[in-house]
């Protein structure tokens, strides 16, 4: 089953720069093979569910294996039948915005 998370990973109680972390936890997800794509708050992943939710884990385990409090916030989207909602969403909403979309009405 196809399914698009957001999820943010977070150390927490480590001092005040937490770039290393963070990029320990998107090193994973990157070598993943999974698509995603990350911004300053969330990392979306796209994949089925079984392998996405084991990204999060190993992410996730990452930092807490080393004895880091870890946070993590995540939504899922999980759409049967549906596949490369993480463009396709963003495509069809700058379509409506755009003017080119034929169901923006």
């Amino acid at each position: 089953m196809n399914t698009l998370v957001a999820v943010a990973i977070a150390p927490s109680g480590t001092g005040d720069e937490l770039s290393n972390e963070v990029a320990q936890v998107i090193k994973i997800i990157r070598e993943s093979g999974l698509k995603n794509r990350t911004n300053s708050m969330f990392t979306e992943i796209e994949g089925p569910w079984d392998d996405v939710m084991k990204v999060v884990k190993d992410a996730t385990f990452v930092l807490a294996e080393k004895g880091i409090r870890t946070e993590v916030v995540l939504k899922a989207d999980v759409r049967p039948g549906f596949t490369d909602m993480m463009t396709s969403k963003v495509d069809k909403v700058n379509g409506i915005l755009q003017g080119t979309d034929a169901h923006e009405k």
